[in-house]
C-alpha cells in the first residue's frame, strides 16, 4: 500500500485476503487449498528462479566455449599458412639444389631442406593440437547448449505449473490443482535432468 492510499493486488493476494476475511465460504478445506497453492508456489517460483540462472548460464559458457573454438581454428589457420610458406621455400631450395653446378651449393640447399622438413613437422604438430583443442571446445559448446535448452524447458514446465497455481486458485477446481502439482513435478524432474547433465 502506499502513502496516498492507493493499494494495487494481483488475483492471488486478493484470493488470500478474502479467504483470511472469511470468504468464498471460508471453509477449512478452501483455506488449506490456498495455503497450500501458496506454499507450493513460492517453492515452484525459487526453483525456477534458479533454473533460469542455469540456464543462462550455461548459455554464455556455450558462447564463451564457442568463441574459444573458433580463436582455436584461426590459429590452427595461421599454423597451416605458416607450414605452406615452409613448404613453398623447400620447393625453391629443391629446385636450387638440383639445378646448382658446385658441390658446396648442393649441401647448402639439401641443409636448408632438411632444416624446412624438421620445421614443418614442429607446424604440423602445433597445428593438429589447435584444430584438436577446437574440436574439443566445440564439443563443450555443443555440451553446454544442451544444458541450456534442458534448463530452459524446466523453467517453462515450472512457468506453467504457476499459471495452473494461479488459475486453480481462482477456480477452486481440484484437477487443476493435480495439474499444477504434476506439471511442477515435471519441470523439477526435467531440471534434476539438467544437472545430471542428461
Amino acid at each position: 500500500m502506499s502513502g496516498h492510499g492507493f493499494h494495487v493486488h494481483g488475483p492471488h493476494d486478493h484470493e488470500i485476503e478474502h479467504a483470511q476475511q472469511g470468504g468464498h465460504g471460508s471453509g477449512h478445506e478452501n483455506g488449506g487449498m490456498i495455503n497450500q497453492i501458496a506454499m507450493f508456489t513460492a517453492i515452484i517460483a525459487t526453483i525456477g528462479a534458479i533454473f533460469g540462472y542455469m540456464g543462462g548460464a550455461t548459455q554464455a559458457n556455450a558462447g564463451l566455449y564457442k568463441n574459444n573454438a573458433a580463436i582455436k581454428k584461426t590459429e590452427a589457420a595461421n599454423q597451416w599458412n605458416y607450414y605452406q610458406s615452409k613448404s613453398t621455400k623447400q620447393s625453391l631450395a629443391e629446385m636450387s639444389r638440383d639445378l646448382a653446378t658446385k658441390d658446396d651449393d648442393k649441401i647448402k640447399y639439401q641443409t636448408k631442406l632438411d632444416r624446412y622438413d624438421k620445421e614443418k613437422a614442429e607446424i604440423k604438430t602445433v597445428a593438429d593440437k589447435l584444430e584438436a583443442d577446437a574440436t574439443e571446445w566445440d564439443h563443450q559448446s555443443d555440451a553446454q547448449m544442451h544444458l541450456h535448452h534442458r534448463w530452459a524447458q524446466a523453467t517453462t514446465v515450472l512457468q506453467v505449473s504457476i499459471a495452473l497455481a494461479a488459475i486453480a486458485l481462482l477456480s477452486k477446481k481440484k484437477w487443476l490443482e493435480y495439474g499444477m502439482f504434476a506439471a511442477g513435478g515435471l519441470g523439477v524432474a526435467v531440471g534434476a535432468m539438467a544437472m545430471l547433465h542428461m
